[in-house]
């Protein structure tokens, strides 16, 4: 079963005829049947007796607004995909959109034809894999169906499967419910997406979130604070999420101005992706304002010293700690030196210096501890270690899970499986070992 190679149908909703005109040639040159109307009315009564791939309309009509129409739309064609096209002052109406018409994506106006016809067919794209896989449950519930008929015996494994299948979901339902009050399961669904994106640096983010609920308990803030500043750590990074990833897979220093002023945007793309979660407003706030400087040389809003937020100020540190040691291509030990020169050069200037000092405090503790530890075990790869050997401190491969836990006592078939990940990876493990 193919998916549908039809010509796909698309309706445009504007009170400009001129704008109109221009949707409808641009997408009729890209092989896309284009219906359009100037009234909400009249593309609702289009709704109700045809199809369409995608609804598009504008924010601003004087008869019914692109918020109250995709509402309506949402209820008449709930399988098509919805596109809003405003600007810059409909902000609260954009969120509205969001909310009360279930938009999937807005464009702003002037669109770029290039971007919307992307969007679109991506639009186009997903409503029709979505037909395309209702076509194949049906599809396989029929088969299924003729399967029971003709082995009888093939119904208790069924049932069985189905009892365990429905069991599952009962479990994720009410662990679903479970985790919609906590504030921590929204940031961890937007991390997964960081970490689902082959271009962005999961393991950098979640050593920003690490390093940030450090600076903050060694500011001595409170339990709240500290969790705002980890949260913000984490999402420092969603805005991204939203641009090509030509804009982000390269270092900052590599983009060319254009290129940079989209980069440094993704702050103000974060706090409107996260502005329907209103109990993530300091985490919003505090990635807002990651790029503001102590000095007041900094954007979006030039804001300076107190005028901050605290978690801005924490998050801008451990952020620019952590990019120094990931551009540096010089040893470790040495990347982690220049990172905290770096950090103390600019302390005052573009850092809160308490910011600053809590953080050097926090690292040569670190690092003491670190000697400390280590003085009394062996640094070993997998093909030193022998049986009997016992595992120091907890070993984590390359996406932090956990491999073996500290305590471990090494045997053939532990070596064995150790040696063999550490066959797939460019550097050997450094294994802690009594």
């Amino acid at each position: 079963m193919e998916i549908e190679t039809s010509t796909p149908k698309v309706l445009c909703l504007d009170d400009e005829e001129s704008v109109l005109r221009s949707l409808k040639r641009l997408l009729r040159h890209n092989g896309i049947d284009a219906t359009t109307v100037t009234n909400g009315q009249d593309a609702l009564n289009l709704l109700k007796s045809g199809s369409f791939d995608v609804i598009m309309s504008d924010m601003r009509m004087p008869e019914m607004t692109g918020d109250v129409f995709l509402a309506k739309a949402k209820v008449l064609a709930p399988d098509s995909q919805r596109i809003l096209l405003t600007g810059y002052a409909d902000l609260s109406s954009t969120v509205n959109a969001v909310n009360e018409g279930g938009i999937h994506v807005y464009l702003q106006k002037p669109w770029q034809n290039e971007h919307l016809i992307a969007t679109v067919n991506e639009a186009i794209e997903k409503v029709r894999l979505k037909r395309h896989n209702a076509q194949l449950q049906l599809k396989i519930a029929e088969q299924n169906e003729a399967l029971k008929e003709l082995n009888h015996s093939l119904e208790a494994l069924v049932e069985k499967r189905t009892k365990q299948i429905r069991q599952v979901l009962k479990q994720l339902e009410v662990a679903h419910e479970h985790e919609k009050r906590e504030h921590r399961s929204t940031v961890e669904v937007l991390f997964n997406f960081i970490n689902a994106n082959p271009y962005l640096d999961a393991d950098f983010a979640s050593n920003v979130a690490s390093t940030c609920a450090k600076i903050a308990k060694k500011l001595k803030l409170s339990e709240r604070i500290t969790e705002v500043a980890r949260m913000s750590g984490y999402l420092s990074q969603v805005g991204l999420l939203a641009m090509e990833p030509s804009i982000y897979n390269q270092p900052i220093s590599q983009l060319d101005d254009k290129q940079r002023k989209l980069y440094y945007s993704h702050p103000s793309t974060a706090q409107l992706m996260l502005m329907p979660a209103t109990h993530l407003n300091e985490v919003s706030e505090a990635i807002y304002h990651q790029y503001e400087k102590y000095n007041g040389n900094g954007i979006p809003k030039g804001l300076k010293q107190n005028e901050i937020p605290i978690c801005a100020h924490i998050l801008s540190v451990a952020r620019d700690y952590w990019q120094y040691i990931k551009d540096s291509n010089t040893p470790m030990e040495d990347r982690t030196e220049t990172a905290k020169e770096m950090i103390k050069m600019y302390s005052g200037n573009f850092y809160h210096p308490q910011v600053v000092k809590a953080l050097l405090i926090e690292l040569n503790e670190h690092d003491t501890q670190q000697t400390s530890h280590v003085g009394s075990m062996d640094i070993l790869s997998s093909h030193d270690l022998k049986p009997g050997m016992e595992l120091g401190l907890t070993l984590h491969g390359n996406k932090g899970i956990m491999l073996l836990p500290k305590g471990h006592v090494f045997s053939e078939r532990s070596i064995a499986k150790l040696q063999q990940l550490e066959a797939q990876r460019p550097n050997p493990f450094r294994i802690m070992v009594k």
